[in-house]
């Protein structure tokens, strides 16, 4: 009677557990308009600044090598690598969440932020 119990329970609560543990396809969820705080061309990763009045966040990306980046004020549309984004460049990201942080599929530079009174 005991086995029976434990079986029908069990065949209750499997698919359950199947359906949680199946990944769905990921697509941009998600996007930020800021600026460069740091880039590690050698880890691959990107920080941007963003905010809306007083609150200001930190998103760090990882961007993968198949990522397109492009210029929209030099040369629009012109495809540029990771090595050419530099601290203080405003730029816009689309990306996605993963189980290891934050993944980026597109990133278009559309500026530069000017520090200083000239």
């Amino acid at each position: 009677m005991r086995r029976i119990t434990l079986l029908s329970l069990a065949s209750f609560f499997i698919p359950f557990a199947v359906a949680a543990q199946q990944v769905a396809p990921t697509a941009p969820h998600d996007s930020v308009r800021g600026a460069i705080r740091a880039v590690n061309t050698r880890a691959r990763t990107l920080e941007v600044t963003t905010g809306v009045g007083l609150a200001i966040r930190v998103v760090r990306l990882q961007v993968p090598a198949t990522v397109p980046i492009t210029d929209r004020k030099d040369a629009p549309g012109a495809p540029i690598n990771l090595a050419a984004l530099k601290p203080g460049d405003v730029i816009r990201v689309s990306f996605g969440s993963r189980r290891t942080g934050f993944v980026a599929y597109t990133i278009e530079r559309v500026g530069r932020m000017e520090a200083g009174v000239p």
